[in-house]
């Protein structure tokens, strides 16, 4: 889910040209259950080799990942490690959610409503382990860094960044800003339209959200900050405090700055400092290395034409697009 504080952005639309040579951290499973939500059939069904394994999540990451390499931009992927027990809750309503779906998603296959099929199958992508595996494999055959993160890949990439590791998290989520990340890129795909789960479409841009200018607009602190996600509600406590937004949060940290007050006012069913605490300590690691290699191609094709009957011509075009037309890469120097 993540916090919901985009209403409140300094939106800043950049273009491609704008990340070449500058080193991204991606939040790896914020995107590949967008690639397991979006790529389907019109009914629905995700993308699936003859064995019935499904290869949606690995299509979408080769795709993504090869225009963005051909965009000169050095991606790192970011996974998700043991979950904080605060999110549990939370886990346990998106699978609510994904199980109510898919009894819907039944009754519409039963009533051949193809439109319904679509909508609902979307509701109820699930990632398997086996899934992740495959997606750090393909990566990794990519030539790119895999990082495997403490807990939250957010609060990982937000700490590469804060060290000068990668220039900004990329991610659909604010959450990367409550950990401190410098910045945030939102929509880092080249098609200019973003499809809802209503399955209607948006026209979207390229995104930057710089923490500074964030902080500075709203006139508050990191920590305050923190404090507007808990009252908005965070993966650590969903609902946050009822009928208080983003705007509403902002006045209450603007007339009152003792946090204390602030949660005595409204009852919660959640521990206000216990989440503070996690956003500010959440688990991360230097024990990392960021080191780029030469595409595999044996390897990509060991894995999707092999494995998962990829078209071997498709992925060699690919392959060679990386290869041929990659440009330069700058260093971190130039952009600090």
């Amino acid at each position: 889910m993540g916090v919901n504080i985009a209403a409140l952005y300094p939106k800043e639309e950049i273009t491609f040209e704008d990340l070449q040579g500058k080193i991204i951290a991606i939040d790896a499973y914020n995107a590949l259950y967008q690639f397991l939500s979006s790529i389907r059939q019109p009914d629905g069904t995700q993308l699936m080799d003859s064995q019935g394994r499904i290869t949606s999540h690995l299509q979408g990451l080769l795709s993504r990942t090869a225009n963005l390499m051909i965009k000169g931009i050095k991606l790192c992927y970011v996974f998700d490690g043991v979950p904080p027990a605060l999110k549990l809750k939370e886990q346990q309503r998106r699978n609510t959610l994904k199980q109510e779906a898919s009894l819907k998603y039944d009754q519409a296959v039963e009533e051949e409503n193809v439109d319904d099929m679509s909508k609902y199958a979307k509701q109820f992508s699930r990632l398997t382990s086996e899934m992740a595996e495959e997606s750090k494999e393909l990566i990794t055959a990519l030539g790119l860094p895999v990082i495997e993160a403490p807990s939250e890949a957010e609060a990982q990439a937000a700490h590469m960044c804060k060290r000068g590791d990668a220039w900004a998290v990329a991610s659909q989520d604010a959450d990367a800003l409550l950990f401190g990340a410098p910045r945030l890129i939102r929509n880092m795909t080249l098609s200019q339209k973003r499809k809802l789960p209503s399955g209607k479409h948006v026209v979207t841009f390229l995104e930057l959200i710089e923490l500074k200018k964030l902080l500075a607009g709203i006139a508050l602190n990191q920590d305050q900050l923190i404090i507007l996600g808990i009252l908005v509600g965070t993966d650590f406590n969903i609902t946050g405090i009822k009928g208080i937004g983003p705007k509403k949060a902002l006045q209450l940290l603007k007339k009152e700055q003792d946090f204390d007050k602030i949660f005595s006012d409204y009852p919660t069913d959640f521990d206000w400092k216990e989440i503070y605490d996690l956003f500010k300590n959440i688990p991360v690691t230097d024990n990392y290395k960021l080191t780029w290699k030469p595409v595999d191609k044996e390897a990509v094709l060991k894995l999707l034409v092999q494995k998962h009957e990829f078209n071997e011509e498709r992925v060699l075009s690919i392959l060679d697009k990386i290869k041929t037309e990659e440009k330069p890469q700058k260093g971190l120097g130039d952009y600090f």
